[in-house]
């Protein structure tokens, strides 16, 4: 391994097989399309997944970058079927009280379309959850380590997740009841560490409906320079 040291920290070359034009096009878009075939599925199947496969899944978002590489976040992986009925019980516990006046009646009605209300039985169904959380802070050896740009390192992790899950072939809906402090309670975190997204994954029904929209167009979201 070729090594390099940069003010006095090691650094190892990094080498990737090179691409040609062609394949540069052929793998982009392949990529696309296989994730253009995404979608948010609230309707879980209960057939087993080997655990190895959300470990998998876990370990390839947590190779997402983050701000000066302190990886802060955290994936409780929960498969025992009486913390998943706390967490849906206390997840609709805060629903009931978004959908029955915290949530403006304009975000009622663009969520009409997606057909969603404050019941939530996929967090029961799914086979696994993954409730990822940030970590404010680091604690190393006793002592506060500071992390820098939280939210975004968090952010492009659960991108990572949300893409290895559709690659290995399952499904998943992103949850954000809010407030979420309960999770913390039902997990029993940390203080430095707060819940960021809940996911449920699994296979989908044999049968399942989504409903019929569709994105935006590149026009739409691209400007070019």
């Amino acid at each position: 391994m070729e090594k390099k040291n940069i003010e006095g920290f090691d650094h190892i070359r990094y080498q990737r097989p090179s691409v040609s034009k062609e394949d540069l096009l052929v793998k982009s878009k392949e990529f696309f399309e296989m994730m253009d075939q995404r979608r948010t599925v609230r309707e879980f199947d209960k057939k087993e997944i080997p655990v190895e496969v959300l470990e998998n899944i876990i370990q390839t978002a947590s190779t997402a970058p983050s701000g000066a590489h302190k990886q802060p976040w955290t994936f409780c992986l929960i498969s025992n079927p009486e913390i998943k009925k706390k967490i849906r019980l206390a997840a609709e516990e805060e629903e009931k009280v978004s959908y029955g006046g915290r949530m403006s009646d304009t975000w009622k009605d663009d969520l009409k379309p997606l057909g969603t209300n404050w019941e939530k039985p996929f967090l029961e169904e799914a086979p696994y959850l993954i409730v990822v959380f940030k970590q404010s802070y680091g604690m190393e050896n006793g002592k506060k380590v500071q992390h820098y740009y939280v939210n975004e390192s968090v952010g492009i992790a659960c991108g990572f997740l949300i893409a290895a899950i559709h690659e290995a072939g399952l499904v998943a809906v992103t949850h954000t009841p809010s407030p979420m402090n309960f999770l913390s309670k039902i997990l029993d975190r940390p203080s430095h560490e707060k819940p960021y997204l809940l996911v449920p994954v699994g296979y989908p029904k044999e049968e399942t409906y989504v409903p019929n929209i569709s994105r935006k167009e590149l026009s739409e979201v691209l400007i070019k320079y």
